[in-house]
């Protein structure tokens, strides 16, 4: 059975041919032509704002024209991993889905689940002649996954509808009702080239194979980060050795914990044997501390022609020693809702820029600004002490729960009335884009759900196919309900 061939027919197969739409951040155009199509064939209103979101309207079914105006929202752009032996062009390859038993996955990249689902359900709304609804507006964002560009963008006036249900989560039967607020904090080292020692012996370390996640609500599971296993390494020969630090890099996007990781370092070639031996040790103690979580986790060496440049050593040393000391994962959890973190942060990527720059990415997450903005202060310090230029985002605002909510009190019942049972009302720790709607829609009310997601933001994720399903007649349920209200 294809993807398309699942049930409901409708959402499977807007999902299925949204797969077939490259659409990596900041680079939505396909995705936007596909959107705008899609309307000219419904002929639905469209229209396109300067950041690039789109809205589709679609008229209340007949004697429902009065009923509180709904917004459908979700976010056009995906986040583009890929495992490093898979050939991949997120650019103009579609991505290649396939069902294991209960699961959609793709192979050996992200799915795009997040949030293709959420586009495909909006786009069947719009598509059904047989769903009982008021006015309906489907908002389509563009690059909320690399800085919420599209919610940060839109101006007052572009939507109008008096409930949003923002079609981005992850649980199935859990309505979320707040988010965490985030800020990225980048710094920069520059270093002088410098010329290698002859007699010495060169290799790549390289961490792989690990889980990888959302940087949000997978940061308190204790995933290994492929930066700092590789820092933590590093730090350890630097004391040992002679070292040279040739090259390194690992992790790839500020929103997702990083799975691979690699440096090439040289050693003096009578250290050769010694350092295998450490490497194979450092090996051991890392699998003892992460088997339950990362089983598949790889740390190997190989062997490197000659390299004639490297990093200077006090740059090396500064670099080493401020990865390896700036903070990852949970600093503090919410006092006020049980299980929910309050603060973290991810150091999520390492990349050589140009001929002397280092430049080091890191995203920081709290549900209490003050907390944010302490805690990007704190990553800053790190690096500064290190002598690299720190600096920060923009950033984004949390979103603030209403435990009065109107469309909350529909959504409960709508699905208690589907299922029989109460779902979870609950604050996630990623960023959504809620929080920026409510600083230019204060009258908003809104809400958060969608199906169950595994792995996103890495090429592990897949969608549950039968909640997809549930998924989708909570949506038309509660549609239903606020065109009688």
């Amino acid at each position: 059975m294809d993807v398309k061939d699942l049930k409901p027919e409708l959402i499977w197969h807007y999902f299925d041919e949204i797969t077939k739409v490259p659409r990596p951040s900041k680079k939505e155009g396909k995705i936007r032509a596909f959107l705008l199509d899609f309307a000219r064939e419904h002929h639905l209103d469209a229209k396109e704002d300067v950041t690039g979101n789109i809205v589709i309207s679609k008229a209340a079914t007949q004697g429902f024209e009065s009923s509180p105006g709904v917004i459908l929202q979700s976010h056009m752009d995906m986040v583009c991993e890929k495992n490093s032996d898979v050939i991949h062009d997120f650019e103009n390859d579609p991505i290649e889905t396939y069902i294991d038993g209960e699961w959609v996955r793709a192979r050996g990249t992200t799915l795009g689940a997040d949030n293709g689902i959420g586009m495909a359900a909006s786009l069947a709304v719009l598509a059904s002649d047989n769903l009982q609804h008021g006015p309906l507006e489907a908002l389509f964002t563009v690059d909320e996954e690399t800085g919420l560009t599209g919610a940060f963008g839109m101006k007052e006036g572009f939507i109008s509808g008096d409930y949003l249900l923002n079609l981005d989560s992850e649980d199935e039967a859990e309505i979320f009702i707040g988010c965490a607020g985030g800020i990225d904090t980048t710094s920069t080292f520059t270093y002088k080239p410098t010329m290698t020692p002859a007699d010495y012996f060169y290799f790549r370390v390289s961490i792989s194979n690990l889980q990888g996640g959302h940087s949000g609500s997978d940061i308190n599971k204790g995933l290994g980060n492929a930066n700092k296993i590789l820092a933590r390494f590093l730090c350890r020969c630097s004391k040992k050795y002679d070292m040279v630090l040739c090259h390194i890099e690992g992790g790839n996007l500020r929103n997702a914990i990083p799975r691979e990781a690699s440096a090439i370092i040289g050693v003096p070639k009578n250290e050769k044997e010694k350092i295998r031996v450490d490497l194979n040790l450092f090996h051991s103690i890392i699998e003892e501390e992460l088997s339950a979580v990362e089983p598949n986790m790889k740390i190997t060496m190989e062997s490197e022609e000659h390299q004639d440049r490297c990093i200077d050593r006090q740059t090396t040393f500064a670099l080493i020693n401020a990865l390896n000391a700036c903070p990852h994962g949970v600093i503090s959890m919410s006092r006020d809702i049980p299980g929910l973190v309050e603060t973290s942060t991810n150091l999520a990527s390492v990349k050589m820029v140009g001929e002397d720059q280092i430049v080091v990415a890191t995203s920081q997450r709290s549900s209490v600004e003050s907390l944010k903005q302490e805690i990007a202060c704190r990553v800053e310090s790190v690096f500064t002490l290190a002598g690299a230029v720190a600096t920060h985002g923009e950033g984004y605002p949390g979103w603030k729960p209403n435990l009065k909510s109107e469309i909350l009190n529909i959504a409960v019942a709508a699905y208690e009335e589907l299922y029989h049972v109460t779902p979870e009302v609950k604050a996630i720790h990623a960023g959504l884009e809620c929080g920026l709607f409510l600083t230019k829609y204060p009258h908003l009310d809104m809400i958060s759900f969608g199906p169950t997601l595994r792995g996103v933001h890495s090429p592990d994720e897949k969608m549950h196919i039968p909640a997809v399903e549930k998924f989708w007649n909570h949506l038309v349920m509660i549609l239903k309900k606020v065109s009688e209200k």
